[in-house]
C-alpha cells in the first residue's frame, strides 16, 4: 500500500486536496492510504524515520514557515525516501525551476489556482505513481497481486508476516503488519514469486523468516513479530532459523 502525505498550510486548500485524494483512492481503487494531511512541515518530517518504502507526497511550496519551505521539506523527505513521488502544488509558477536547484526530482509541479487543472493533474499523478510501481523492475521488494478486476495491491515484502490458505476454496490470506487481505491464489504459485526470506513451513503456510519472533518446536507454533501465530509441521519447523 502506497502511503500519501499532504503538506499545505492553507486550511481550505488542504481540505480540498484531501477530499480529491480520498475520493480518487475510493473510486479508482488505488492501493493507497492517506497517511497524513497537515499544514506543518515538521510534523511530516517527524514521520519519516518510521516510514518504510516509497510514499506519494503533495507539497505546497510556501508553507508559512520561516525555517522550511516546500523545497526544503522535499530535501528532508529524500533523506528517508529517495525513490518516493513528490508533487509540488503552488501558486508560484515562476519557481518551477527551483526543483532542479534543490535536486529533489519532482514528479510534477501543479499550479493550484486553476481548480479544474488541479483536479485532473492530481488524479494523473496518482495514476502515474500506481503505474510506475506496477512496472518498476525494482518492485522485487513488493508482492503484487490482484484482489478484484479493478484493484491491484502492492505489499512491501518486509511487511508480510505469512500467507495461509483461506477457508474459502482457492483463496489465500496475506497476513501483513498492518492488514490482512484475502485473494484468489495458490500457495505453490505464490511461493515462486517470493524471495529467499520466505519459507514453506507447512502445506497451508508460507512464513517470512525476517518477521519471526519465537519458535515453539514442540507445538509447531511460529510466533510472529506482531504476536500472531503461524504454524509449521514438525518436520519443516526444524529448518527454520532465527
Amino acid at each position: 500500500m502506497l502511503p500519501v502525505f499532504i503538506c499545505e498550510d492553507n486550511r481550505m486548500q488542504r481540505e480540498r486536496l484531501t477530499k480529491y485524494i480520498e475520493d480518487y483512492i475510493m473510486v479508482e481503487h488505488f492501493d493507497m492510504k492517506l497517511e497524513l494531511s497537515t499544514g506543518d512541515p515538521f510534523e511530516l518530517v517527524s514521520r519519516m524515520p518510521s516510514h518504510q518504502g516509497m510514499g506519494l507526497y503533495f507539497l505546497d511550496i510556501d508553507l508559512g514557515q520561516p525555517d522550511m519551505n516546500g523545497f526544503e521539506l522535499a530535501q528532508e523527505i529524500r533523506k528517508f525516501d529517495p525513490r518516493g513521488f513528490i508533487i509540488f502544488i503552488t501558486t508560484h509558477a515562476e519557481l518551477s525551476y527551483m526543483t532542479f536547484t534543490y535536486k529533489v526530482e519532482a514528479l510534477d509541479y501543479i499550479i493550484k489556482d486553476d481548480i479544474d487543472m488541479l483536479h485532473d493533474r492530481v488524479l494523473a499523478c496518482m495514476k502515474q505513481a500506481e503505474e510506475r510501481i506496477s512496472n518498476d523492475q525494482d518492485m522485487q521488494k513488493y508482492f503484487t497481486f490482484k484482489v478484484s478486476d479493478k484493484k491491484i495491491i502492492h505489499e512491501l515484502l518486509d511487511d508480510i508476516l505469512f500467507f495461509e490458505t483461506a477457508p474459502t476454496i482457492h483463496k489465500v490470506i496475506l497476513h501483513g503488519k498492518n492488514r490482512q487481505v484475502e485473494f484468489y491464489g495458490k500457495l505453490k504459485n505464490i511461493e515462486k514469486m517470493l524471495d529467499e526470506s520466505f519459507y514453506r513451513c507447512h502445506r497451508s503456510y508460507i512464513v517470512n523468516t525476517k518477521n519471526i519472533h519465537e519458535l515453539d518446536t514442540t507445538k509447531g507454533v511460529v510466533k510472529m513479530s506482531n504476536g500472531e501465530n503461524c504454524y509449521a509441521s514438525s518436520k519443516l519447523i526444524k529448518s527454520l532459523s532465527l
